[in-house]
């Protein structure tokens, strides 16, 4: 295919969510701009708004890829319908030939349109599991969903296990779908396999969080689905010099964490931080002698991979997608077993027996999610459908 192609991307997420969806769209359009050089491909980035300036920040100087922004708001809620309703003759008149939906949503029309349109999909935890959700936010979602399945031409899963929910739950033929892995930033990338520098970490995170000799790291949003309560349990079987630390947003669970460390007399290992930049969670991760994700359903765990790439052994939860992300030689326990989880993080502990070897075998089996192989991917994808 030599032909020109423009391409054009939802990136509303790109400029405002700070992780998740937002790190997915910024990881990949950097990775596919950066794989244009031998088929010239111009990439259009829609948002209603600029966002922040530090997330656009994030996203790569490159001559094929620019920002496009709503030049009118005259639909009766103005910017935060443009992406659903009015955002297709925009894309019409810039000559888009195909859009991406990179967080689950496609806009209402583009099927008839003629611009061709892929959608990923990261989970339909809010269909399977509904409990974690406002009930009035489920029916959204759902309906969301329904209306973009209808509307895309193909669909990329983030793992075989949202791809099983999009077919079951969604009634989606499994030829319309494409199991294509989320791949992880460069900046999660530790130079040799194993322990990190503690004096390097240690000086990155000072004026952070004050220096913290021995912990276990989490990170993610502290909500109910994620279920560090569970790594906070755990702790009382295990040394009582290892602490745990906990980086995410603040949500109604996170009290309910602090009040049972509290309760339980272990609110002295427990540390829960808010607003880490992204200068210093690789240094988080690279102070921390285990990762703990012990969520209860995940569509993929972006940070499982982050931390495999920065040297740490990965303990996490059955029940979902994890043991897609991380591999056969991470540890996997039951998302309601205590012991179990402290049983998993003693053997990821410094000096434990066969440690090393399960990080430089989970470091080679990362290696699928690395950004130009899943963008070369991504980019075959397109030139399918064109």
């Amino acid at each position: 295919m030599n032909q020109q192609l423009i391409i054009g991307y939802d990136a509303k997420r790109v400029v405002r969510n700070g992780t998740g969806l937002g790190s997915y769209g910024r990881t990949l359009v950097n990775d596919i701009a950066r794989c244009s050089e031998t088929v010239p491909r111009i990439l259009r980035l829609y948002a209603p708004d600029k966002g922040r300036d530090d997330l656009r920040g994030q996203v790569i100087s490159h001559d094929n890829l620019s920002f496009c922004y709503p030049q009118s708001t005259r639909l009766p809620f103005g910017k935060s319908l443009w992406r659903s309703y009015g955002i297709v003759s925009d894309l019409k008149r810039d000559g888009v030939q195909l859009y991406h939906g990179l967080s689950g949503e496609l806009p209402i029309g583009i099927r008839k349109s003629g611009i061709k349109s892929v959608v990923t999909i990261h989970d339909l935890i809010f269909l399977r599991h509904p409990e974690f959700y406002h009930w009035v936010d489920t029916k959204i979602y759902a309906w969301k969903f329904r209306q973009t399945i209808r509307e895309a031409d193909h669909i990329i899963a983030v793992s075989e296990c949202t791809k099983r929910d999009i077919i079951e739950l969604g009634g989606v033929d499994e030829s319309r779908i494409s199991v294509i892995y989320q791949s992880f930033a460069p900046r999660f990338s530790a130079p040799n396999h194993g322990d990190c520098p503690r004096d390097s970490s240690e000086a990155k995170i000072m004026g952070t969080v004050p220096v913290i000799p021995r912990y276990i790291l989490s990170v993610g949003s502290i909500e109910a689905r994620k279920n560090i309560l569970l790594a906070v349990k755990a702790l009382p079987y295990l040394p009582e010099d290892i602490s745990l630390v906990i980086v995410g947003r603040h949500t109604k669970y996170t009290d309910q964490v602090t009040d049972y460390a509290k309760a339980n007399r272990l609110d002295h290992r427990v540390r829960i931080l808010h607003g880490v930049t992204d200068e210093a969670l690789p240094a988080l991760y690279a102070g921390a002698e285990a990762f703990v994700y012990p969520s209860r359903y995940e569509g993929f765990g972006i940070p499982i991979i982050e931390a495999i790439s920065m040297g740490l052994p990965v303990v996490a939860c059955t029940g979902s997608c994890l043991e897609e992300a991380g591999g056969p030689d991470s540890l996997y326990v039951s998302p309601d077993d205590a012991e179990g989880m402290a049983n998993a993080i003693r053997q990821s502990l410094r000096g434990a027996e066969g440690r090393e070897q399960r990080i430089r075998r989970s470091r080679e089996y990362i290696r699928r999610f690395e950004g130009r192989d899943v963008a070369s991917q991504v980019i075959d994808l397109y030139q399918s459908l064109i």
